[in-house]
């Protein structure tokens, strides 16, 4: 990733990740990437997210990173773009899922979910 942040800069990096990026990463690829960013910081955010699968690996990992003296974890938001994105009915009778849903992933102690619906992701966000 590339750094936004200037020197002595006391914000918050945001890493926003397009679905492009992440399609040609395995799932354990994909998992670093979200993890290194967030342990540094870092807040991510994917384009696309990731599939159910894979999010349960990326908390399955996270818990074998948490220490009390560094790593606190992961707050992960999620939610899915309009179903009519993916194919429409046919789509979904013939079982086509879709990946298509924004993931908000950041470190634990830094940000906390204000409110969530169907379209929008409310987050306030802190640095240590």
């Amino acid at each position: 990733m590339p750094e936004i942040k200037g020197p002595g800069d006391d914000g918050v990096q945001i890493d926003l990740i397009s679905g492009e990026r992440m399609e040609n990463l395995t799932s354990m690829e994909k998992i670093r990437m979200i993890l290194d960013g967030v342990h540094d910081g870092n807040i991510v955010i994917l384009e696309e997210g990731l599939s159910p699968e894979e999010e349960s690996k990326l908390i399955e990992v996270t818990m074998s990173e948490i220490n009390p003296d560094g790593f606190n974890g992961i707050e992960i938001e999620t939610y899915p773009k309009s179903q009519s994105n993916n194919g429409g009915l046919l789509g979904r009778l013939m079982g086509k899922e879709s990946n298509a849903k924004l993931t908000v992933i950041g470190p634990a102690n830094q940000i906390e979910t204000l409110h969530k619906d169907e379209t929008l992701i409310s987050a306030l966000v802190s640095r240590q």
